[in-house]
């Protein structure tokens, strides 16, 4: 029924999470679609299984890799995902002291960027807000004179303004209509199960049958109806038909409610211009280079997108219980910077600092925004993780818009050349093959490196569940484990080399070609062996020949002949 109660309140990707219960083989098979082997199931999965047995064939062992998740937080003791996070063995829990010496007290299991003394940051505005208050303070103020002599003092603030104002003026049209649409969705559907209910009883077992000959009242609710039968038709029947008409008005008010808060929340603070939570982290947000401030409590307030995140990469594999991670001898490093809104450039760069000093081989980073006031100073951070042979992979974001031209941040070029040769910007890929871009993915020829599956991906939420979620953020830290998953395997492998050898053993779509760099999806099996050959090469191990078959020799006699 998730499916469909998403259908319904036309919300994409958002799904009832789930607690742990042994799945059918139907759907055992959908919450691991993107383990499988493309060579052998003609779906671009990314062979996570074979990469394994194939290391066992070999005799291959493994060494772990800490993946650092900058992220919303991570709910660190969920069963799939405590035996896999990292802990700061060098520090010593709860005594206020930084043992380590490394500028944060406590950093037991990562750091939280947007936390402070007392209390966290939840939720914060977009980076546009951000800038039209700041410039709305030169520029549009009641002293008009000192409005005039600002615009001459800084032209090119003023030149954004004028270009940024229209877009958040019609950005917070948007999402005042959009409240108001689904307000009047919600209400309109749950009228229908409520009619419904009332006249065949709230007990009742749902059928096609039912709804189709069902008249509500009105005609909004008519119209609805007809919203719901296509809802069905793009869903899996199953999810829905078998259900009571209670329980779905009970489920779908507990989901409307939180459709309609994610609406109202671009008003109350993603566009608020009188709303800046700040003051909560304490530190000088102008100072870009300040590095120690935040707070050890890395969960956070919601750390669903983090938890899911990290279950990607590295939910403990083969334990029984809810999914298998992408790797598997993997110590996931908590960094919250990401909260409900956009990420601040300065918590990005200190979060990427943070981690490679603090011994991160691959950094997973699954945010991103169209402005960047500080870029700079991330650019540097990302500079610093090269520098230090850090492979940082990012997604490409969710607009459905090609990034060589609008520009995601943070994005790997400057100036049009690449700052780092160890970064990896990954879109969403679909088990649909003709249809392999996801509808919502960006691309960009440039800017694009490989895709990786990031629809109907099942993972790790909080409070010991599950649940799918979909977005280039999940198919990012499929890449992430995939990365740190060949390179436990083979340590001495490079960063650069890393992400080379994930881009050159992807398997190719035609589709894909004109949207990315390579056209090319992740393959964990691939990779693997194409990391062993490098690998080998480095070390001066010289392949075994292969032994001779009776054909062979018969056909090395005749040759001497």
């Amino acid at each position: 029924m998730k499916k469909l109660v998403l259908s319904l309140s036309l919300v994409a990707g958002f799904v009832f999470a789930q607690a742990q219960e042994q799945p059918s083989a139907k759907e055992l098979a959908k919450q691991n679609w993107f383990h499988v082997n493309y060579a052998k199931d003609s779906i671009y999965g990314v062979a996570t299984d074979d990469a394994y047995a194939y290391a066992k064939s070999k005799g291959l062992k493994s060494s772990p890799v800490i993946v650092a998740v900058i992220d919303s937080g991570i709910e660190g003791d969920h069963p799939d995902l405590q035996a896999n996070m990292w802990t700061n063995v060098k520090e010593i829990p709860g005594n206020g002291i930084d043992d380590d010496g490394n500028g944060y007290i406590d950093d037991i299991h990562g750091w939280n960027f947007i936390g402070g003394p007392n209390g966290d940051v939840d939720h914060d505005n977009t980076e546009i807000t951000r800038l039209v208050r700041e410039y709305k303070a030169l520029f549009d103020s009641k002293n008009e004179a000192e409005n005039k002599l600002n615009q001459q003092k800084y032209p090119k603030k003023y030149a954004e303004y004028q270009e940024i104002l229209p877009k958040y003026k019609e950005e917070l049209a948007e999402a005042q209509m959009a409240v108001a649409q689904a307000e009047g969705q919600i209400n309109q559907t749950l009228k229908i199960f409520e009619e419904f209910a009332k006249e065949y009883g709230g007990d009742k077992v749902i059928s096609l049958e039912d709804i189709k000959v069902f008249t509500p009242k009105g005609q909004e609710a008519a119209f609805m109806k007809e919203k719901i039968l296509s809802a069905v038709n793009t869903a899996s029947a199953e999810e829905f038909f078998g259900t009571t008409a209670n329980k779905i008005i009970e489920e779908f008010k507990e989901q409307g409610n939180e459709y309609l808060n994610h609406y109202k929340g671009k008003l109350d603070y993603y566009l608020n211009l009188d709303y800046d939570p700040r003051a909560i982290v304490g530190d000088n947000y102008n100072d870009v280079n300040e590095r120690i401030y935040g707070n050890n409590t890395v969960e956070g307030p919601d750390a669903l997108h983090g938890t899911h995140v990290a279950g990607i990469i590295g939910a403990v594999r083969n334990n029984g219980i809810g999914m298998n991670g992408v790797a598997e001898n993997v110590k996931i490093m908590n960094v919250r910077t990401v909260p409900d809104g956009d990420e601040r450039d300065k918590d990005v760069a200190n979060a990427i600092r943070y981690a490679v000093d603090n011994g991160a081989k691959v950094i997973n980073m699954s945010f991103g925004k169209p402005y960047s006031p500080n870029k700079q100073a991330v650019w540097d951070a990302i500079k610093y993780a090269t520098d230090h042979n850090v492979l940082l992979v990012k997604a490409a974001g969710n607009d459905d818009v090609n990034i060589d031209t609008d520009i995601h941040y943070p994005t790997n070029f400057r100036n049009g050349h690449p700052v780092s040769n160890s970064l990896l910007t990954v879109g969403a890929s679909t088990p649909d093959n003709k249809n392999i871009k996801a509808s919502f993915s960006n691309y960009g020829k440039q800017q694009v490196d490989i895709f990786a599956p990031g629809v109907e991906i099942y993972s790790t939420v909080p409070d010991a569940s599950y649940k799918y979620l979909q977005g280039t953020s999940m198919a990012s830290p499929v890449v992430a484990g995939i990365a740190a998953l060949v390179w436990s395997y083979f340590p001495n492998l490079t960063a650069q080399e890393i992400r080379n050898i994930l881009i050159e053993t992807g398997n190719y779509n035609e589709n894909l070609k004109d949207i990315s760099t390579h056209g090319v999806v992740v393959d964990a099996l691939k990779a693997l062996k194409k990391a062993e050959e490098v690998s080998n090469a480095k070390a001066g191990v010289t392949a075994p020949a292969k032994a001779e078959t009776k054909k062979n020799k018969k056909s090395s006699k005749k040759r001497k002949k």
